[in-house]
């Protein structure tokens, strides 16, 4: 939403699960989204007395790879702090996370044409999970704490408050999954909780450097939900200002059934959290030979592949932003033009089959089916058709293509056979197409397509037209 007379104000708190076996500070194995209740916890993770937490290297490596990506400042001391509150799903009664020494700080990412600037990028564990349940009849209400979750290890990506927009919000995640998962440091699956962003909103009069009250949003589950969720906050903050009332600092619920933002509870500040350092846990010592490591172990990244793609194989902006934005894709469409598909078909074959969802083909499956129908061997239907059945059993275009008899007739002379008999039994169509009646070279391409079904197109109109002229 761009409201005349106000500007939005957006930072945006990212939460990553990593990609390690194990949880942040024990032994536990990440359980899978469908595991029983509470069936992978320890004493550790359970907070039971006498416990002592252990460093996960993995999720340290994983965070450091971020925020290596994302141009930060690695500090070569930082430490854990406890985070106090009480919660029901926080068994410690506190959360082992980090305050005034972050493993990363001061980097940005670039999106669009917009710098987000990146303030800090550091460890935690996750919480559990509550889940309410209850007997609207007999007004039982129950629930039920699954601490499966707890102490899984989470990066906590913080954005400086340079974002405008819904529309540059949703941007902003989209590109952060994105760089998680060309650099290896996550799956980042919002639908399987892996990210979650929360976003920080405030609005302020245009012309004015004072930030607004802000209001953080939870629950949001999708890429789609986050832009909807800071528009409806956008409207209903500029409203309530412009109603006279005042806007209070809050965490509110996004109700995906309702498509609006609800009050959850008040904001808390740092100082209502007590923290204090992790005394369990040792301050870690970062060897700057380690950091450097990982900064060159580190693939190419998205926005550098982008700007290549444009400059190496001439694709438009927007196909090789769309290409760019999943490793998978852009590495597939490599391979193909490698071997010997051309580029701006692959790439439209790619954004227009492969992108939107199903089964993606080996280079060589999609190569082959680009390069036929390119050749025009085979029609663009008939493409998708053998592109289907080669993910599905493996067999080569070239076989499916025989077997199916889809090879296209692109003989010249026999195509001007074809075109000549079509034209002399559609008299009437054809003295109308001559007499200015264009559409009525339709009836004779529909005829065409009768008589010879593996007709080349577009050579067949080509020929058409020059008959009739």
């Amino acid at each position: 939403m761009r409201a005349v007379g106000w500007e939005v104000v957006i930072g945006m708190e990212v939460h990553v699960q990593p990609t390690t076996r194990t949880k942040m500070f024990c032994g536990c194995a990440i359980a899978p989204l469908n595991a029983p209740p509470n069936s992978h916890t320890c004493p550790v993770c359970l907070g039971l007395p006498g416990v002592l937490p252990v460093i996960n290297k993995a999720a340290v490596e994983a965070c450091l790879k971020t925020a290596v990506a994302l141009n930060c400042e690695i500090p070569r001391h930082t430490k854990f702090d406890r985070k106090n509150y009480m919660y029901p799903d926080l068994p410690k009664g506190y959360q082992i996370s980090q305050y005034d020494l972050p493993m990363s700080h001061d980097g940005h990412l670039e999106v669009g044409e917009r710098r987000v600037r990146i303030r800090r990028v550091h460890l935690e564990e996750d919480t559990g999970k509550l889940v309410h349940a209850g007997d609207r009849l007999h007004k039982a209400w129950e629930s039920f704490v699954d601490l499966n979750r707890a102490g899984v290890p989470l990066m906590e990506i913080v954005s400086e408050p340079d974002i405008r927009s819904a529309e540059e919000a949703r941007d902003y995640a989209v590109a952060l999954r994105t760089l998680l998962r060309t650099v290896g440091a996550s799956e980042a699956d919002m639908e399987k909780g892996q990210l979650r962003a929360e976003p920080n909103i405030s609005v302020r009069r245009t012309g004015t450097t004072e930030l607004g009250v802000k209001t953080e949003l939870k629950n949001i589950n999708s890429f789609r939900n986050l832009y909807r969720a800071i528009d409806f906050e956008v409207k209903r903050q500029i409203e309530a200002l412009e109603s006279g009332h005042d806007v209070v600092q809050e965490t509110r619920g996004w109700s995906d059934a309702e498509q609006r933002t609800f009050s959850q509870r008040t904001k808390e500040f740092a100082e209502d959290y007590r923290y204090f350092p992790e005394p369990d846990l040792p301050p870690l010592e970062l060897d700057p030979a380690w950091i450097e490591e990982l900064r060159r172990a580190l693939p190419e990244l998205p926005e550098a592949r982008r700007v290549r793609l444009v400059s190496q194989y001439a694709l438009p902006l927007h196909d090789a932003s769309l290409i760019a934005a999943e490793r998978e894709l852009a590495d597939l469409f490599e391979g193909a033009v490698r071997a010997g598909a051309d580029a701006k078909p692959a790439a439209n074959w790619i954004i227009g089959e492969v992108a939107p969802g199903g089964s993606v083909p080996t280079i060589n499956q999609l190569a082959d089916v680009v390069k036929l129908v390119t050749s025009g061997s085979i029609t663009r239907d008939q493409g998708r058709e053998v592109l289907a059945e080669s993910i599905r059993s493996q067999r080569s275009a070239g076989e499916l293509v025989a077997e199916r008899g889809f090879a296209q007739v692109s003989d010249e002379s026999e195509l001007e056979a074809i075109v000549r008999e079509v034209i002399a039994t559609n008299a009437k169509a054809a003295a109308d197409y001559q007499a200015g009646k264009k559409q009525a070279l339709g009836a004779l391409m529909a005829d065409l397509k009768k008589k010879a079904p593996n007709a080349n197109p577009k050579m067949a109109n080509e020929i058409l037209q020059k008959l009739l002229q």
